[in-house]
């Protein structure tokens, strides 16, 4: 995994409730390998794992899977809907070719796991899944991309009104 001369994430994480369905997931569907676990235990008892997914630019996403460590039985991995929130609000979003889109859709597919949503929304195209956590992942290409305009996105900054053209909605 090299090392990132730039600033920007090393690691964002998550809670897991199943560490075996979540390890497929992120390895086997979605393509980014594993390449680090830490395993801590408590003198209180309670253990957890610390798993590091690469996302192939040296930055990764990490899940925690607890055991015991202070966490409610009832807690709930889903970072939106388990707050209240539509499914779309709180989401992870991984940068994306056209070709990666269909291997990912491909290997889903083979699963039995349908897109959430498929979206043209102008600047991109994203992709998007449900993963076993609650957890919505994004997979966006750009096309072309945001072009930064500072005065623009701070004029919208407290706007009420559509300002760009209709997204696109395909699945």
């Amino acid at each position: 995994m090299p090392a990132l001369n730039k600033p920007g994430f090393h690691h964002v994480a998550y809670a897991c409730r199943d560490i075996d369905a979540t390890h497929h997931f992120y390895e086997d569907l979605m393509g980014f390998n594993l390449v680090h676990t830490e395993v801590e235990t408590f003198k209180e008892g309670g253990f957890f794992r610390h798993t590091f997914y690469d996302l192939g630019d040296g930055s990764c996403i990490a899940f925690f899977d607890v055991h015991g460590v202070g966490e409610k039985p009832e807690w709930n991995s889903a970072i939106s809907t388990g707050v209240g929130l539509p499914v779309w609000v709180n989401h992870v979003a991984f940068y994306s070719t056209e070709e990666h889109q269909e291997e990912v859709r491909a290997r889903m597919d083979a699963e039995g796991i349908a897109p959430l949503m498929e979206i043209d929304h102008g600047w991109c195209h994203s992709l998007y899944y449900l993963d076993p956590n609650g957890i919505m992942v994004e997979f966006c290409r750009d096309t072309p991309g945001i072009e930064p305009d500072g005065e623009l996105a701070k004029s919208l900054l407290h706007a009420t009104e559509r300002h760009a053209e209709e997204k696109v909605v395909t699945t």
